[in-house]
């Protein structure tokens, strides 16, 4: 006989478990202080830029020129910053990934659906906006990738100034769709922005990937043995024709991320621990800096709504992320029968749907690839991807401000520990030793207040028996 099936509905956005609960935390602090860095960054960027005294050395340092030409790696500034650094957020990007694969929510299909059903959506609705806007425009059809990304680090800036408490459902939500939206961005950079192939500079980073699987597989130790390999391998990837930043990602999954017994955190969740603070304080700021300094003037933004163009790119971010995200959670939930957590309502995925609009990084990167060599166009998408980011943000504040309430008091249950032991008291509802150490600290509070009481009543019963004291008759005024 076979046992029956749960006729308990399955929910949606529901409770994490306690080890993703605490990963999520963590991963979450660090994103949000490289997102309030990569803001500054956007901000300096855009005043440097943009003030006409120091405009000329922004475009110097920018276009300045560094590196060994022999290799083929005599780049800018601003070059190094987009397929250098950047490839250490795709590395970053990469053990999310595999993490999430093997230990994390993706690694049950069922789970899995929700949020891989909301990225591709959430990419797919974009693209096609787009791609609509521009074929009755007559614009060209190149820049349809733009819209396609999230920036979890802008967003989560967002969600720091404004000072609302997202419930960790929500904001895990968040993280794996951004994950997610990651893996197909550099799906779309390796298939759709491939110049030519240079085979032998491909074959050797695909033999350079090969060794550094084998020594992670062997148990090898030691940075000074993968931090040049990887040189090494991201230097060949980037002569092959396919974009630098493929290296770090194909690295990143590389790792091993399931812990063996004992471990106290895999290899992957301990490098990951090292280089996320380098790559949301270091990389992604500084190739903020040098891709968010376009020129910007009140005719140049009134541009971006009369060029098909940037019109795409912006109704993409605003209109195309926000349906896209929510028409997938939302049909993920009615065609597996799964529904929606009793804390929440569909108006609070429509709200994170909308801040999933912000398209910072990976957008800029996606415009300066589809429209290399115009310049002109370039620095447009740019400035249509900064506004529809803007207006995007601003849109998910006033939505989220309205529900910030009900997000603090879910906060605050969620972080409540009544018994001091460091987890949250919702995770230990049902332990029965749970209840004995509160029933203890109670008693033991309430022993120290009886004491205190007895105390008090014995200092009053001596007061009211020293002659003359304030007990007696004749104690009025001389």
């Amino acid at each position: 006989m076979t046992a029956p099936r749960s006729t308990t509905p399955r929910k949606v956005l529901g409770r994490l478990s306690l080890p993703e609960r605490t990963y999520v935390a963590d991963a979450l602090r660090t994103e949000t202080v490289g997102g309030v860095l990569l803001l500054a960054a956007a901000v300096t960027a855009l005043l440097w830029a943009n003030i006409p005294a120091l405009h000329d050395s922004y475009e110097n340092v920018a276009h300045f020129h560094v590196g060994p030409a022999a290799l083929g790696l005599d780049l800018s500034i601003a070059h190094w910053a987009a397929d250098g650094l950047l490839a250490i957020f795709f590395f970053v990007a990469g053990i999310e990934l595999k993490r999430e694969l093997v230990a994390g929510d993706l690694r049950d299909p069922r789970a899995a659906a929700l949020p891989v059903v909301a990225a591709l959506c959430g990419m797919a609705v974009p693209a096609l906006v787009y791609t609509v806007t521009n074929v009755t425009g007559g614009g060209s059809l190149a820049g349809w990738a733009v819209p396609t990304a999230t920036d979890i680090a802008f967003a989560l800036a967002v969600l720091a100034v404004i000072g609302t408490s997202l419930p960790s459902a929500l904001r895990a939500f968040l993280l794996t769709l951004a994950v997610v939206d990651d893996l197909f961005a550099i799906l779309i950079i390796a298939v759709f922005f491939t110049a030519d192939l240079n085979f032998a500079a491909l074959g050797g980073a695909v033999v350079g990937l090969g060794v550094f699987w084998l020594l992670l597989r062997k148990g090898v130790r030691g940075w000074y043995v993968y931090v040049p390999l990887a040189l090494v391998i991201w230097a060949l990837m980037y002569n092959s024709g396919v974009h630098a930043t493929v290296a770090g990602v194909a690295m990143g999954l590389m790792l091993r991320c399931h812990r063996k017994e004992g471990e106290p955190h895999s290899p992957g969740e301990h490098i990951e621990h090292l280089v996320r603070p380098l790559s949301a304080g270091l990389a992604v700021p500084l190739f903020a800096l040098f891709s968010a300094g376009v020129a910007i003037s009140g005719g140049a933004l009134a541009d971006v709504f009369d060029q098909p163009e940037t019109l795409g790119v912006v109704l993409g971010l605003v209109v195309g992320k926000t349906l896209g995200i929510f028409g997938g959670t939302w049909l993920t939930a009615r065609f597996t029968r799964a529904s929606l957590s009793d804390d929440l309502a569909w108006g609070d995925v429509f709200a994170v749907a909308s801040l999933a609009g912000i398209g910072f990084t990976v957008s800029l990167l996606i415009g300066e690839l589809a429209f290399a060599g115009d310049e002109t166009m370039t620095n447009e998408v740019k400035a249509a991807v900064l506004l529809g980011s803007l207006i995007a943000a601003m849109l998910a504040t006033v939505l989220l401000k309205i529900r910030n309430a009900k997000y603090r008091r879910l906060w605050e249950e969620e972080e409540r520990d009544d018994d001091l032991d460091g987890i949250p008291d919702i995770y230990e509802e049902h332990d029965p030793a749970y209840h004995l150490r509160l029933a203890a600290r109670y008693e033991a509070k309430a022993a120290e207040h009886r004491r205190i009481a007895q105390e008090k009543a014995a200092a009053r019963h001596e007061l009211a028996e020293v002659p003359g004291g304030a007990g007696e008759d004749h104690d009025g005024p001389a």
